[in-house]
């Protein structure tokens, strides 16, 4: 497939998640993503607006679900969602029940290894449960907590290969990534790539980034649609 380039909607304001939004497919960006941040404050409106504005592009539902995983799956696609995200830590029945709402839906189940003791062997977890995308994922606090220790901060990148040659479906790196990674993980054979904190979101107000963004993610989007088919 074409490398798909991602921005991660992590903001707290419908408002700003629009006008951030309009920037980014100015830029060249395929899909808009609603983060956990906007789902919180915003809801179900957040994404019905995203919708409104956006009829034709993909929207990924940042849900992180835990539980209630068809309800949760099926109101985001009422609302306009195409894409919903579930975690691996999760139960089973959870998973397959996202995925049966995705199919019963028309939407596509991204499935999250956020937390898994083993990360490989969580993206394969998720692949055999149904899942149409894996997200190999180090979470924010995670990163941040082992930098406050002293110790190096973990990446995506430290397991990406591993990861997308355990399964078949696309995968998509997040957590941390600086600009020049994110621009490598189509090399990597991860077709997928999230723009999000603190790339373009600024990690610590999560409120969009200061300075020329448009032009700095016209570029990351030239470089990353230049691999071509992955």
């Amino acid at each position: 497939m074409k490398p798909i380039v991602q921005i991660s909607l992590d903001l707290t304001n419908i408002d700003e998640a629009l006008e951030t939004a309009e920037m980014a497919l100015r830029a060249g960006v395929d899909w808009l993503e609603a983060g956990t941040p906007l789902i919180l404050a915003e809801g179900l409106h957040g994404i019905r607006k995203l919708r409104e504005a956006f009829p034709k592009i993909p929207i990924i539902a940042d849900l992180k679900t835990m539980d209630g995983g068809y309800l949760e799956a099926e109101m985001m696609a009422k609302a306009g969602a195409t894409h919903v995200v579930v975690m691996a830590r999760a139960h089973e029945e959870t998973i397959k029940v996202v995925v049966q709402a995705g199919k019963d839906y028309g939407i596509k189940v991204m499935g999250d290894n956020l937390g898994c003791p083993d990360m490989v062997g969580g993206a394969k977890w998720l692949e055999d449960l149904g899942c149409d995308f894996v997200i190999h994922h180090i979470g924010f606090d995670e990163r941040r907590g082992i930098a406050a220790q002293g110790r190096r901060m973990p990446s995506p990148m430290d397991q990406l290969r591993e990861v997308v040659n355990a399964v078949k479906v696309p995968v998509q790196a997040v957590g941390g990534l600086s600009l020049e990674e994110a621009i490598q993980c189509p090399a990597y054979g991860a077709p997928l790539v999230v723009l999000g904190a603190p790339l373009t979101i600024d990690a610590d107000s999560f409120k969009t980034a200061s300075g020329d963004l448009e032009s700095s993610l016209r570029l990351i989007c030239e470089k990353i649609h230049a691999y071509g088919d992955i």
